[in-house]
This record gives structure tokens, sequence and C-alpha cells, in this order.
């Protein structure tokens, strides 16, 4: 057996590093190492709790609008707040905007460009492949970078700028939407809806959203194989056998995503051989393996601690390890897609569980389900009526914020005392897939998908083990906030 240590990772938001045992051809055992620590909990504690609203968002420059909404939620449970119906709706946008464009641009610019290696050379598809996605020279990227900017116009509509707005707070947005700036807003949706059509898809996003099962799945591929792309990486998969890489639990989390009137676009719950629902008091963090004080087993977020120990032994990450009722899950839109039921998720998912296809084609999934939900979103919204609530934040409580950004689940809990904050604890959705072992020695989400994966004669880098990580489209920065 050989050790193989394979980092840093490039088109990976932050600092990544994954040890590998190598036997045989195959990875034996993985340990994924978040190398850099932040410390967010600890810049939080003593401030004034609105404050979040400005710090919280500066742990990440790609989801700071994920980020800054859980910090607004916490604050609302807190204070006992809910949005005006226009609030939910404008917030909503806001989010899907961000979360939009970053599953377009993960899977143009960092997922995809892995096939362009010479190490496909000698696949069918290659020499299309390379002229498509080929990073820097590829067709691809001339076309999506326009269109993510363009629609990132709805971003400086609803929220000022981008990122790091302040118009998000817990009683709603203080960006009202005019009845003229409806307008506006339909027509950036659909210059973006028209690039999907053409260029991701290929088709109408009703027809993908319809797609029911894996069979309808390879019909429509095959109807018309080189029509959007979408449909070039189904034959990179089928070719690849990219349902059999990247396997881990099988047990998948969403908080649920998209509050309004009192439901959600898509659902909360668990799903392990089946639906179940979520026990949000079963999230316990484990520290056994992370670089971080605390020995008294694993913790709440709500009553957790972030002490860094760099001395700690037999710790190699910063990163903690998340469980719920001590199992490892998986969170992400797969997750959502199959929490929520969409029909053609959890029938890939039944026939080869979590995988690079599967996490891949939900993506792109959800970007057909959210756009045209974004469509209802702007038609509800009612000029005139209230965009916000007023809200005063008490001197003692708790609170809890819960949403879904683009790469999964992400959790702030939230303590004040006397007007302070006396705990701030966050759980990042790269903090549930790439955590480290726990205190029973089983291996996080990541560490689980990566075993088995083909390492080449001479790879440094495995392109397998590429694929696998970047099917979990990480962001390490918000990992160790």
């Amino acid at each position: 057996m050989t050790r193989l240590v394979v980092g840093p990772f490039n088109r990976v938001e932050g600092d990544l590093e994954v040890q590998l045992e190598v036997a045989d051809g195959r990875v034996r055992e993985a340990r994924v190492n978040s190398p850099l620590y932040r410390g967010f909990e600890q810049i939080l504690q003593g401030k004034d709790p609105r404050d979040t609203l400005v710090i919280a968002p500066r742990i990440c420059g790609i989801c700071s609008v994920s980020q800054s909404m859980a910090a607004a939620y916490a604050l609302a449970d807190a204070a006992g707040v809910a949005m005006p119906t226009n609030g939910a709706l404008a917030t909503n946008l806001v989010l899907a905007c961000e979360n939009l464009a970053d599953h377009l641009t993960h899977f143009y610019l960092f997922f995809m460009p892995d096939f362009a290696r010479p190490a496909y050379a000698d696949r069918p598809w290659y020499a299309a492949t390379e002229k498509r996605f080929r990073a820097l020279s590829g067709s691809a990227a001339g076309e999506v970078l326009p269109a993510r900017a363009h629609f990132m116009h709805l971003m400086g509509l609803l929220a000022g700028k981008w990122p790091h707005s302040l118009s998000l707070q817990p009683g709603g947005t203080a960006k009202p939407v005019q009845a003229q700036e409806r307008i506006r807003l339909l027509s950036i949706i659909g210059a973006f809806r028209r690039f999907l059509e053409r260029e991701t898809f290929g088709d109408p996003l009703e027809a993908v959203v319809a797609l029911d099962s894996a069979r309808a799945l390879d019909a429509w591929a095959a109807r018309d194989p080189g029509r959007g792309d979408l449909r070039r990486f189904l034959q990179i998969a089928d070719d690849l056998g990219l349902d059999r890489l990247g396997r881990a639990t099988d047990r998948f989390v969403s908080y649920g995503a998209y509050p309004s009137g009192g439901t959600r676009l898509f659902k909360p719950g668990l799903w392990a051989n089946g639906p179940q629902a979520l026990d949000l008091a079963s999230i316990a963090e484990d520290l056994s393996h992370s670089w971080m004080a605390g020995g008294g087993g694993p913790l709440h977020p709500a009553d957790g601690v972030t002490i860094p120990d760099a001395e700690k032994a037999n710790a190699y990450t910063w990163c903690k390890a998340p469980r719920l009722g001590g199992e490892v899950v998986e969170v992400g839109a797969l997750a959502r897609q199959l929490v929520d039921g969409h029909p053609l998720i959890r029938d890939l998912v039944a026939e080869s569980g979590g995988n690079v296809r599967n996490r891949v084609i939900a993506r792109l999934l959800e970007l057909a389900r959210v756009l045209m939900a974004m469509e209802d979103w702007i038609k509800a919204i009612a000029p005139g009526e209230p965009f916000c609530e007023q809200t005063a934040i008490p001197d003692e409580a708790r609170g809890m914020g819960l949403v879904e950004a683009a790469r999964g689940s992400l959790g702030h809990w939230l303590a004040i005392r006397r007007g302070r904050i006396l705990n701030y604890q966050i759980i990042a959705p790269t903090t549930w897939n790439f955590s480290p072992r726990d205190a029973a020695g089983v291996p996080g989400a990541l560490e689980q998908a990566l075993v088995g994966a083909e390492v080449r004669p001479g790879e440094t880098t495995p392109v397998a083990v590429q694929h696998i990580v970047r099917s979990f489209d990480p962001c390490m920065v918000c990992t160790v906030h």
C-alpha cells in the first residue's frame, strides 16, 4: 500500500488536501484535511446580535447570501418575527439567484473542464468536449460568463449589491420592488431561461423537469445526443461509468428551501432507504479528529464550542464532524431533490445511490426547477405591500437559522445574553460532506465516497478523485468559517 497526498486542489473554493492510501490501483482509505482555520465563531462572540448581518456574510464571497439568510433567520427566530409575503418572495429570489449562478458556474467552469484533460484523449467524445469545455479556451466559458453576469443584475435590483448585501433583514428585505421593476426582473429571468434552454438543456425547462425516471432520461438523451450540454455530460457519464463513482452514505438531509406562505418549494427531511422526518435535535458535532479543544463528547451546535487546538493528538483537519443521530449524511442538490421527491432523482438513487453522475444531474435539474419558480415569485409580488417587519432583538434569547445553500444544508445557532452574542455556531454544507472521522472511526461522506476510486499509474492527482471531490462542489472557506 502506498500513500498519496493530493492538494491543493484547483477549481475548488479554498484550501483542500486529501491523503489517500492506495493499493492495487484503487483508493483503500482517505482522510480529508481542511488546512485553514478562520474562527468566525470567536469573532462574533460579544458582538451586538445585529452585527451578524454584517460579519457572517464575510464567511464566503460566493455564498454570502446564504450566510446572510441563515443569520437573518436566526435573529428572526430569536425575536419571534415572521417575514411578510413580499419579504419572503424577495429574499427567495435573492437566494435563488445566488444558488443558480453557483450551479451554473460549477458545471461549466469547475466540473466539466476535467473531461478536456489529455488523460481522456482516446475517448470518442474528447475532441468535442475539449473544444467546448477546455479551461480558458473552450467555447462554453465565453457564453456562460455573459449569461451569468446578466442574470446577476437581479441581485443588484433586489439586494443592492453582491456579495455582502445589507438588504436582507430578520423581518424581510429593506429593498421593496416597484411595479415597473417586476417587468425588468421578468426580463432578466427570461433571458436566463433562453440561455439554459438553448445551451444547457437544448429543450424547454418544462421538458427537463417532466423527466420522471432513469429510462425517461436515457430516452431523452438519445433522442438528440448532440443537443445541449446536459446530453453531452450524460454521454461522458455513461462512457466513464460515473454512476459507479463516488458513492457515499446514501443518507441525505435537506432543511427545506425557499419558504413562502407556510410552505416550501423543496420539503425538509431525511432520506435513508425512504423518506423520514428530520430530527434537528439529533444533530451533534464530534471533535475527536478535529484540531478543536473539547473532549467531552459530541454537542448539539446550540451548545457547541469552537476553540482551536493545533497540537491535538489524532486530529488531522480544522473541520468538525457533524452527525445526525450519530450517522454520516450527505447534503446538496441531490439531497434536496431526493427529499423533495422528484421522481427522476428518486429513480436514479434507487438504481445507483449517490454518485458523481447523480449529483450533477440533480444540480442541473434544480437549475430548471428553481428558475421556473422564480418566474412565479416575481409575478406574486404585490407592489405597495410591506416587504419588511420592524424587528426588536431581545436581550435574552436563542435562535436557529436554517437555509439551503447551493452546496447543501447550512445552519446558524445563536445565543444572546444581556444584549450580546454569548455563543454562535455554524455548520456549513461542506462541513457535513467533508467531515473527518468521528470517535467511532467512521469516515465522513467524501472520505467514504473516495474509497474504490481508480488511481492510474503515474497519477499524482488522480482524475477520478477530482471528479468525486468536485461532484460535491466544495467550499472550504465555509467549511472552516
